[in-house]
């Protein structure tokens, strides 16, 4: 008999780690199929609050952030991009269909709206529609490298995955929304979640940071012992 755990995830759109983190989660569900499976929410966590509307390009903003040279930047994404490729996940850029202009510059965004739509698509369509807007926002920033702080381009993004346009707008327009957002992430403060990806399953049970698939089958059969 399959057991169902919930998982939520700490992450933020920005975080190629959490797309690792997420890429070994689902090699591991995969290797758990008909033994254990997941309803998966996603929380806010943004990694740079204080990121201006213009954004910032990426191999600047992690050599400011981390004190780093540009090419130890460089090599950063690179070990990044290896990780990805092990996990089954993409950190390249692949354009977008139809679009044959040039690559554009791999930026950081603020990703605060990012949020606001993601807890919508939570709370009126539930945790499967989440999870595909996520995955969504992931690609449009990752893979597409579309301007995801801008409202226009979080809108297209929104319809592509079947949300209505008018109900998001509603959304990102929600001082409600806004003030959830900002709640959640006091909560995660609270909880001692200060990076991402971040992992609760069972509602009590953490697993910090991207782990390896054989790390996740492990703690999700414990834990799957524990609450069964």
């Amino acid at each position: 008999m399959t057991q169902t755990l919930s998982i939520d995830i700490w992450s933020d759109v920005m975080c190629p780690w959490c797309l690792v983190g997420w890429g070994n989660l689902s090699q591991a569900l995969d290797q758990l199929d008909g033994e254990i499976e997941a309803e998966v929410r996603w929380h806010a966590f943004e990694l740079n609050p204080d990121m201006p509307p213009e954004g910032e390009e990426r191999t600047a903003h992690i050599a400011r952030k981390y004190g780093r040279t540009l090419e130890q930047s460089r090599g950063v994404q690179e070990q990044m991009r290896e990780a990805a490729n092990a996990a089954g996940v993409s950190l390249d850029y692949e354009g977008v269909e139809g679009d044959g202009s040039p690559a554009p510059e791999a930026m950081m965004w603020n990703t605060f709206d990012c949020h606001k739509l993601l807890l919508f698509a939570l709370e009126r369509h539930g945790p499967a529609k989440q999870t595909e807007l996520k995955l969504a926002l992931f690609r449009a920033h990752f893979n597409q490298r579309r301007p995801i702080g801008d409202h226009a381009v979080l809108l297209d993004i929104a319809e592509e995955v079947g949300l209505d346009r008018a109900e998001a707008q509603a959304a990102l327009n929600s001082r409600e929304y806004a003030a959830q957002v900002r709640a959640g992430e006091r909560a995660a403060m609270n909880m001692n979640i200060t990076g991402v990806p971040a992992m609760v399953v069972a509602g009590k049970f953490l697993i910090p940071g991207a782990q390896p698939p054989e790390t996740y089958v492990n703690a999700l059969r414990r834990v799957a012992e524990k609450v069964g």
